[in-house]
This record gives structure tokens, sequence and C-alpha cells, in this order.
């Protein structure tokens, strides 16, 4: 099987001028997302907590946490961005998705839009 990807962008903010573009994989399994703590430090966004996530093979593990505007699909979001490993894959996750109505198809391997966003 295969993975999901996505161009993205990230800003700091709406007004920024520098940002970091790449291919996010798209993990459903996620519930933030994830770029190189060296191109967050880049472009400018800031460290603003720490938080505890599980890893695949079950064992915590803290990061850094900041805010930044993401781009994807046509949408712009603001997101929890976990800073990660320097070289890590970017990862897209699922607060990011839900939050413009995209569903993953893990079978097809591919993103459909909702209609509508679910307010119920």
């Amino acid at each position: 099987m295969g993975f999901t990807q996505v161009t993205a962008t990230l800003r700091a903010t709406a007004k920024a001028r520098r940002k970091y573009e790449a291919l996010f994989v798209v993990d459903a399994g996620a519930t933030d997302c994830m770029a190189p703590a060296r191109e967050l430090r880049r472009i400018g966004v800031t460290k603003r907590g720490r938080k505890t996530y599980e890893l695949a093979d079950g064992s915590p593990t803290e990061y850094d946490v900041g805010f930044a505007e993401l781009e994807f699909m046509g949408e712009i979001v603001p997101a929890r961005i976990i800073f990660g490993p320097d070289h890590c894959q970017p990862i897209l996750g699922v607060l990011a998705l839900e939050s413009v109505g995209i569903l993953v198809d893990p079978v097809s391997q591919t993103l459909t839009r909702l209609p509508a966003l679910w307010l119920k």
C-alpha cells in the first residue's frame, strides 16, 4: 500500500512572506500536522508549548508545537504544527483535513471533499 500525498504550504501568519511548501503525507491516524523544525523556524513559526504524542510503535514522545496557516487543496486553515526532526517527512493530520471537509479513502488512497461541512 502506498501513501496519499498532497502539496501544502505553511506560513507563520496570513501576511507572512516566508513560506514552506512541500509534499505532505496524509495521515488519518495523526491528529496534528508535522514539519521539519528548521523549516518552521525559518518561516517564523514560534513554539507555543509541548505535547506528548504516541508514535506508531506505541512509545510516547514529546514535541514542541506551534500554530501556522496551512494551505492545501485550495483551502486555508489554522493548524497546530509539530516541530519535527529536521529531516522528517511532513505530515498532514486529520484535524486539518476535517476542518475543510476532506475525507481519506484508504482503499483508493484518494482524498474526497464533502459537499458540506458537518455541523451536527
